[in-house]
């Protein structure tokens, strides 16, 4: 008896470790209308509405049997980003913009803008600014900067939203900040 004991409590923990280590089945993912094969790259701030719908016979029915785990419906803000004209990323253009000798401090200026729906660019609130020199660099690239193709959203331009970050020289680590503990 106690044989068969050990020889059940060994099947289940066999029998759980090979589920534990079962690849989890994942839903179909639709996005903005069109199947997508992951998700992990969307931003958060961009997802205006998630909706799950169950694995039942109507969602299989509607969606194939890519659908028996469940469908992830997720709706974006818009139907197109927001796209920069030049041939690199808004943050590198801004950088590149921006004169400041490998001799000045290691800084970093952080602003969160909005795009507006004719293309440009309108600076909501700066997050970091560690040198005030930098900042104003920043600020002049960033209103001198071409004007950006806006997101649409049903084929209409509407507002979207950025962070940016800028830190020169390039390359060079922010110095830590010194703290003091008292014993």
């Amino acid at each position: 008896m106690k044989r068969m004991t050990i020889l059940l409590l060994w099947g289940v923990f066999i029998a759980l470790s090979v589920r534990a280590a079962a690849p989890k089945p994942k839903p179909l993912y639709i996005v903005n209308g069109k199947v997508a094969e992951q998700i992990g790259d969307i931003p958060p701030e961009e997802i205006e509405r998630v909706e799950m719908l169950p694995a039942d016979e109507e969602t299989i029915a509607r969606y194939g049997e890519r659908a028996m785990h469940g469908v992830m419906l997720i709706t974006l803000r818009y139907d197109e980003p927001a796209l920069f004209p030049a041939d690199t990323t808004f943050g590198n253009y801004i950088a590149r913009q921006i004169r400041w000798d490998d001799d000045e401090p290691v800084a970093r200026v952080v602003l969160r803008y909005t795009i507006t729906e004719d293309g440009s660019v309108r600076v909501d609130d700066t997050l970091e600014s560690t040198d005030n020199r930098l900042k104003r660099r920043v600020l002049k690239a960033v209103e001198e900067a071409p004007r950006w193709q806006p997101a649409r959203k049903n084929g209409r331009p509407i507002a979207s939203e950025g962070v940016l970050s800028i830190q020169l020289p390039e390359g060079r680590s922010m110095p830590r900040r010194v703290e003091l503990v008292y014993r």
